[in-house]
């Protein structure tokens, strides 16, 4: 009897093996998942910014390649483009290479742009500058629309001091020929330009 029993609880205990064999597997793979979405996730995190961190490299780059080309003024990078165009359109193309129309900040500023502009477009050369009034007649913005804290406005001519030309010159100019002053024009002129980088 206690053969019988011993076997009977042998067979069973055989059963219930076999069974848990040919059961399936319970699913883990929802760790492994995890695991995985978590590594694909820190992997995307790492190319996010090895391209950001390239793409500060390539603007980084670019800058030095225009304070190569063009000069290095009181943290900024300025580069002269000869070619005579209408104010937008000089402006578009300053914008196109990631800068905007050169803004003197201050008088020592301004001398160096006006000698960078004499040895590299011209003697007698204006330019434009990033200066209006187009929103507001006689308020004179740079290119952000902020009011501009320097200026150096031709003032010597006491009919006629700079600016002078109301509603229809709404553009600043800088002439070499008159040591850096700065003059209203008609924005439809065509006059050269110096795009102005800022380096960070």
């Amino acid at each position: 009897m206690a053969l019988r029993g011993a076997l009977l609880l042998f067979g069973m205990l055989l059963f219930i093996n076999c069974a848990s064999q040919q059961a399936p597997p319970k699913k883990r793979p929802a760790k492994k998942d995890v695991a995985k979405d978590t590594a694909v996730e820190e992997l995307q995190k790492q190319i996010d910014n090895i391209v950001q961190e390239l793409n500060i490299l390539k603007e980084q780059q670019a800058l030095q390649t225009v304070c190569l080309k063009g000069v290095k003024i009181t943290g900024k990078c300025f580069l002269a483009d000869a070619l005579n165009k209408r104010y937008h359109t000089a402006s578009e193309d300053c914008n196109a290479l990631g800068g905007i129309l050169s803004t003197p900040s201050s008088a020592d500023e301004n001398a160096r742009l006006t000698e960078y502009v004499r040895q590299s477009v011209g003697l007698d050369a204006q330019i434009w500058l990033g200066i209006n009034d187009m929103a507001a007649e006689g308020r004179w913005t740079n290119q952000t629309g902020l009011s501009v804290a320097y200026n150096n406005w031709d003032a010597s001519n006491q009919r006629s001091p700079q600016p002078d030309g109301g509603r229809v010159q709404n553009c600043a100019a800088l002439s070499t020929a008159a040591g850096g002053k700065w003059f209203d024009e008609n924005c439809r002129e065509e006059k050269p330009s110096v795009c102005q980088f800022n380096i960070v």
